[in-house]
């Protein structure tokens, strides 16, 4: 008895200097506090609205762990159900386009289940999570945003493809999907085929002339895999089996049938063209 209340002395001062230090803070009746930093009075979120956010983590201290600023972009991501008392999912839902809020995640709610705890987050503090929401879309909404997106970025793509053939002087064709290609050879042998196993030579670059892969590195093999099994990316199963074993020639990629919105690794950026260069060694 004698220990407990030495105890209940001893944590009795930092429970009470806690609930000064956070008293302009809200909280909601599952326990997440949160702080309203600024309020565009605009229709809020709710479960299952895809937003983007800008987030920054830091300690109670304001030491930045994390920044979505760091990688350049926010973070994209769909309000789901809170999996734990003090989840900011539901803090989410209280903001609107433009809103500003700072919550306070508790560190021994995140950090449980194994998932291994850092010094920082020390047992009963809080991490501290800034969140400005940049948009937020219904399903629905956003579903429609996406396809007027994908539809602005094909003409933009196909503008840029159109001005490399004109600058490198190439004669290409242009199938239905957009995929535009150039026939150095087209192979005397096999046919590629959808379900047959292919190996090829390539070398990969962007419109700048950057190169960001290539067979034929030192090293390196020739890549194998299989038409039509979605192994490669889109531009690749249409464009290879427009040749025969022994065709050579480039694909030139739109962003749709390469890496899309997402990008690559720090060399294919978002919405990048892609250009490779191609040689079918053998099917089988």
């Amino acid at each position: 008895m004698k220990k407990i209340f030495l105890l209940l002395v001893t944590l009795l001062p930092l429970l009470l200097n806690a609930q000064q230090k956070y008293k302009d803070f809200k909280t909601t009746p599952s326990g997440l506090k949160y702080k309203i930093i600024e309020d565009q009075k605009k229709a809020k979120a709710q479960m299952g609205y895809m937003i983007k956010i800008f987030l920054t983590y830091s300690t109670e201290s304001d030491s930045v762990v994390f920044s979505s600023k760091m990688i350049g972009e926010g973070a994209e991501l769909k309000i789901e159900k809170p999996q734990y008392k003090g989840d900011p999912m539901e803090g989410f839902a209280l903001m609107g386009e433009g809103d500003s809020l700072l919550f306070l995640v508790p560190a021994d709610s995140m950090f449980k289940g194994g998932i291994e705890r850092p010094g920082y987050a020390t047992p009963g503090s809080y991490l501290k999570l800034g969140v400005r929401m940049l948009s937020c879309l219904s399903q629905t909404d956003y579903g429609a945003a996406k396809q007027k997106e994908a539809a602005g970025q094909i003409g933009i793509d196909d503008k840029i493809i159109q001005q490399y053939i004109k600058d490198k002087n190439l004669t290409a064709l242009k199938t239905a999907t957009g995929l535009y290609y150039v026939v150095e050879k087209q192979g005397e042998g096999a046919k590629v085929e959808s379900g047959k196993k292919v190996t090829v030579n390539y070398t990969g670059k962007l419109t700048n002339g950057t190169m960001f892969d290539s067979s034929l590195n030192p090293g390196r093999e020739p890549f194998q895999f299989t038409i039509g099994q979605h192994q490669v990316i889109a531009g690749w199963d249409e464009g290879i089996a427009l040749f025969n074993v022994g065709g050579k020639g480039t694909l030139l990629i739109p962003s749709a049938l390469g890496y899309g919105a997402r990008g690559a690794g720090g060399t294919i950026g978002p919405n990048s063209v892609l250009i490779f260069d191609i040689e079918i060694l053998g099917v089988e």
